[in-house]
């Protein structure tokens, strides 16, 4: 089996089911390293943020693991199923709506029922997101350049918002609840994604999220609820008058228009080895 060229759907999912395809197949083994990032782009003629994503992906549905400075090696050639894919196809909205009725209930309670193990997971993460964020002092929300932000810098606060809110989860002590967390925590990563570097949708701050983690760690569930609404009704109620206005930045009556990215992709492949 070779990549090919991604089609014009949807940049990313292509890649994601190619991957996935090439996994399933067992072209890369379980513990082998798969291709770099350059090699892979190369030969789905996209770029390497598309692969780095679909990569990013994949690591989250446990088919992948990322070893930092290492490569990405095969966890798993198990297809994780429909419920990965439904939820990567789903309009922005209905990932916030799941987002924020899984965010409430984590927060609930991790309220009730976090450690002081939990505790400091958390404000690590916080720290850590406040450093990404460059308005951490501010009760404003950071807004970046919305043509081409600086190398890393988006994704850097996405990545350390979607580890803030997934500690969360984890001081929940709901297996289950942890689970969900991290199946939906891809498609999780491209909204918040979207959301901050769009400039049509509203941002939250990070003092929003200091107050959550005061609140969880207060020990006061409906303050943590409070804190999680905050955050995240502003691009619920957006999105849902995104949807009624058709006319408005370019939605259709599926509703809003998806990003799509512009890289080339012709239809000519190669086949692919095995990285070295």
């Amino acid at each position: 089996m070779s990549l090919q060229a991604a089609g014009r759907r949807s940049l990313v999912d292509d890649a994601i089911d190619q991957l996935r395809a090439q996994l399933t197949a067992g072209t890369w083994p379980i513990g082998a390293r798969i291709p770099s990032e350059s090699v892979i782009a190369e030969r789905l003629r996209v770029g390497r943020n598309t692969v780095r994503e679909a990569i990013r992906v994949l690591v989250h549905a446990g088919m992948l693991e990322s070893r930092q400075g290492d490569g990405t090696y095969v966890r798993s050639i198990t297809d994780p199923g429909d419920l990965v894919r439904r939820i990567e196809h789903a309009d922005l909205r209905d990932i916030f709506e799941m987002r924020r009725a899984l965010d409430v209930e984590a927060a609930r309670l991790a309220a009730q029922r976090r450690d002081a193990e939990d505790l400091d997971r958390i404000r690590r993460a916080l720290i850590r997101r406040g450093a990404a964020d460059g308005s951490a002092d501010s009760p404003e929300p950071h807004h970046f350049d919305r043509g081409e932000p600086a190398e890393g810098e988006l994704d850097d606060l996405v990545e350390q918002d979607v580890a803030f809110h997934t500690a969360i989860a984890i001081a929940s002590h709901n297996s289950a609840m942890v689970s969900t967390y991290r199946w939906f925590s891809d498609s999780l990563w491209r909204s918040i994604r979207t959301v901050v570097g769009d400039g049509t949708l509203p941002d939250a701050s990070h003092a929003l999220h200091v107050a959550l983690a005061d609140a969880i760690e207060a020990g006061d569930p409906d303050a943590a609820e409070r804190a999680v609404r905050r955050i995240l009704e502003p691009a619920v109620i957006a999105l849902d008058a995104l949807l009624h206005d058709p006319t408005e930045h370019g939605s259709t009556e599926h509703g809003p228009t998806k990003h799509r990215p512009t890289e080339h992709h012709p239809t000519e492949h190669e086949p692919m080895e095995h990285d070295a």
